[in-house]
């Protein structure tokens, strides 16, 4: 039988405003699922930026993502530790200021044209994001009724969405400069000329990053003087568990599989996606810029029909459909031509948004206690999106730059979510699985 997580509130009733004391912290955990949004976003904007400033190859560009992705396996048990003695509230302001940190670690990092100091800025990004999202994730959905959290989660989520859309039309008007040389042509510039090339790239970073700093500054800051329903479970419910023996539910463990390959495949699609637009469609680095902004409008409008459609749809079902459908944009990526593969690529999109929220929410189902250490395993499992990028870069590097062939990684990621989708969000019995 499912263990049904009632929210116990710690707020003093006749401090509520409202009818509903969650209406407040809901909005502001909301945001913070923006913000994050935000980060990520950007980081397919660095990618083929800091290849421009830093004169790398598309496997040593992906260490963007690398560095970003890999702090969510290094900090997932750290973070989830955390939570357990700290509480959401404070966690959420930590995860804030170590967020601001490393937004401001970029100034520094242009300043002396150290790709190292770029990746461990985005790394310092990545350790806050993890808190953020271990943290927020979980505290969206029990918000309210249980019977309706995977539909509040995916509504937190569009905004994130929202982010998708914003964070690439920012850097293509403030980071990315529309200048691209080739190697002839950067081997032809004097010592100087072209250094002064790659520090002009580098330091368009600046401002957008102190602007993003500063904001998650003042977030932390609203954090501190808002009052925070803290949830529990009833421990009569439930029963506790060790680290690794959570995944005695066959649901969560495949949830976390599926999430592995998600966060890879949404990360590789939108890492690669304005060389994709250039070399499928022949536009320069604004335009494909652009592109990806209509990217991030899809995947936003995806959320929110998404959300719209669980309350008719079972979310294993539409989960299911919507993987089966990616991979048919992925073959046409892959095998198309012309401005149709930049189309392709938007319209994944849009049937990956639900993804993220819908596999999360499904693999706490259940959970009772467990649910802040299950918590822990799915953002462990963003570790996805450090691994298979640096793939799809080699891929690429291999077949002499050809973009196209490496979106075949992105393919077989959704092959995996279509069977979570189909079967492997059941609960089918809380057993440890064996080897």
């Amino acid at each position: 039988m499912e263990t049904i997580i009632e929210p116990v509130s710690h707020v003093d009733p006749r401090e509520a405003t409202s009818k509903n004391p969650y209406l407040l912290p809901f909005i502001l955990v909301t945001s913070l699922f923006f913000l994050w949004g935000m980060a990520h976003n950007l980081d397919s904007i660095l990618i083929p930026h800091l290849k421009k400033a830093c004169n790398l190859s598309n496997m040593q560009s992906a260490l963007v993502d690398t560095a970003v992705f890999f702090a969510y396996f290094i900090m997932a048990l750290p973070a989830g530790i955390l939570l357990k003695r700290l509480g959401y509230k404070q966690c959420m302001v930590l995860g804030l200021l170590i967020f601001a940190t490393g937004a401001y670690l970029f100034v520094p990092a242009a300043d002396w044209l150290s790709y190292p100091l770029f990746l461990f800025a985005l790394f310092v990004i990545g350790c806050g994001l993890t808190i953020l999202e271990t943290t927020a994730n979980p505290y969206a959905a029990m918000l309210g009724t249980p019977s309706n959290a995977t539909g509040r989660l995916n509504l937190a989520a569009s905004f994130n969405g929202l982010a998708a859309m914003v964070a690439p039309i920012i850097g293509a008007n403030f980071i990315l400069s529309g200048k691209e040389y080739t190697t002839e042509a950067l081997a032809a510039m004097s010592n100087v000329d072209r250094t002064g090339y790659f520090m002009e790239e580098a330091s368009s970073v600046k401002i957008p990053y102190i602007i993003l700093g500063s904001t998650l500054l003042l977030f932390a800051i609203v954090f501190c003087f808002v009052r925070f329903p803290e949830m529990k479970v009833p421990t009569a419910q439930t029963a506790k568990g060790g680290f690794f023996s959570v995944l005695r539910h066959r649901h969560l463990f495949l949830a976390v599989v599926s999430q592995f390959f998600y966060v890879g495949a949404q990360v590789c699609v939108t890492s690669f996606f304005i060389r994709m637009a250039q070399q499928g469609a022949g536009v320069d680095e604004k335009t494909a810029g652009y592109y990806l902004g209509v990217y991030g409008f899809l995947f936003m409008l995806g959320r929110f029909v998404g959300t719209l459609l669980m309350r008719f749809i079972k979310a294993g079902h539409l989960l299911m459909t919507y993987a089966i459908i990616a991979m048919g944009l992925c073959t046409i990526a892959v095998l198309g031509q012309g401005i149709y593969v930049v189309y392709a690529l938007g319209l994944i999109g849009f049937f990956m948004s639900i993804m993220f929220p819908t596999i999360f929410a499904l693999g706490i189902v259940g959970l009772g206690e467990d649910t802040k250490t299950a918590s822990s395993w799915l953002i462990m499992a963003i570790v996805g999106g450090a691994v298979l990028p640096y793939v799809m870069g080699g891929l690429i590097d291999y077949y002499q730059d050809n973009t196209q062939l490496g979106y075949i990684v992105p393919l077989c990621c959704f092959g995996v979510i279509f069977h979570y989708g189909w079967s492997g969000y059941k609960l089918k019995g809380d057993r440890l699985l064996k080897q």
